[in-house]
């Protein structure tokens, strides 16, 4: 399928009603209000084209953006092309779930989420937070940076309640995923959860709720799935 192929399929597949929720939650136009529903069937079409991924997210429309970054070749992706992705990420739906989930599974997800939370930009600071939790859902506890991830907990603590809107809430996931999937730090997890307490963040008008960390965690550990790592974070 070449691009054209692909943006006249989902220009077919949009919905007026699709697009409006989306919008309210954060989606930039252009976009044509696709469910993923449908770009899954594009997707399983596809299967993995890192050149193709490139050129659907350099559209700038939402809905393609997403769709690059569930066929991206991940491994394939180099800093520069992350570092251009999460430039363009304006949409919440790219920053804090595509962008994250391909530089996850890339070769570069750490260093660049570390530079990331850095930045004055909301969008792009979140997409690290949210890169490192992707990150801690997938890699085995020995090929992560204990030490460093702990550091970060204590940073969320120090800084979230003065952070912006969805660095707020890239942060408790964050906290969220440390918590749930590094048993080494789920009680240290925990214990800052419980210092943060309740995360209130603009809704938009949305129903958007914002997880309890220590709440979550305890009910991931009550299922007994802590630490059980997941295969691809995206979805």
């Amino acid at each position: 399928m070449t691009v054209q192929d692909i943006m006249t399929e989902l220009k077919s597949r949009g919905s007026e009603s699709i697009k409006k929720i989306l919008l309210k939650h954060g989606i930039r136009e252009p976009l044509f209000g696709v469910k993923v529903e449908h770009l899954k069937i594009i997707q399983k079409k596809i299967k993995k084209d890192y050149q193709l991924a490139k050129d659907l997210y350099a559209t700038g429309n939402a809905d393609a953006m997403y769709l690059a970054g569930l066929i991206a070749d991940d491994k394939k992706m180099t800093t520069a092309d992350l570092q251009n992705w999460v430039r363009l990420a304006v949409s919440q739906n790219i920053s804090e779930y595509t962008v994250p989930w391909v530089a996850a599974e890339s070769n570069h997800g750490f260093e660049l989420a570390l530079q990331w939370i850095d930045s004055p930009e909301e969008y792009i600071a979140a997409a690290g937070w949210s890169t490192l939790g992707a990150l801690v859902s997938l890699k085995d506890d020995s090929e992560l940076d204990l030490s460093k991830l702990k550091s970060l907990l204590t940073r969320v603590v120090k800084n979230i309640s003065t952070s912006k809107n969805r660095v707020k809430y890239a942060m408790n996931g964050f906290v969220i995923a440390v918590g749930s999937y590094v048993t080494a730090l789920t009680e240290t997890a925990i214990a800052a959860a419980k210092k943060i307490g309740t995360v209130s963040i603009e809704k938009n008008e949305t129903t958007c709720k914002v997880s309890d960390a220590a709440d979550y965690i305890l009910k991931i550990k009550e299922r007994g799935s802590l630490g059980k790592k997941k295969k691809t974070v995206k979805c």
